[in-house]
């Protein structure tokens, strides 16, 4: 499983979004391992596509994920205080709830792939503390 950030979400339902080529040939390329995400990513995502493009691309991305595009497992337990950890330790990044779950999702899975526009914050952080994320779409 290869985990997926907003920016690849919204570059991928965007289609004047500057990324948007690039998202969907990480999708062609990626989509038979398969993708995972959080849920403050799907909070984030829904919010701006219903801001940038439109509530009908909100709701085709929402019907797609419960349809089983990607993944969103239960966070552990202790999530709240490992993300309040990972935003304090990035605070001049600065990192949001979504990164931040992007990183614990990173820790519990043992995996560093991700698919990101965010490339400045996903080329700083590091799961389990010193293991950097490989970004495969840029």
């Amino acid at each position: 499983m290869i985990l997926a950030d907003s920016g690849f979400w919204i570059a991928l339902g965007n289609r004047r979004d500057r990324h948007h080529a690039a998202a969907r040939a990480a999708l062609d390329r990626h989509s038979a391992e398969g993708f995972v995400s959080t849920w403050p990513v799907l909070t984030e995502v829904t919010h701006l596509l219903c801001a940038r493009v439109g509530v009908a691309q909100c709701i085709a991305f929402i019907d797609g994920v419960a349809r089983g595009a990607c993944g969103i497992p239960e966070p552990p337990a202790d999530a709240l205080f490992r993300a309040h950890a990972l935003m304090s330790r990035y605070r001049d990044l600065p990192m949001d709830l979504a990164d931040a779950s992007l990183v614990i999702l990173a820790e519990d899975l043992g995996e560093g792939r991700i698919l990101s526009t965010d490339q400045r914050d996903f080329d700083g952080y590091r799961w389990k503390n010193r293991q950097p994320f490989r970004n495969l779409l840029l």
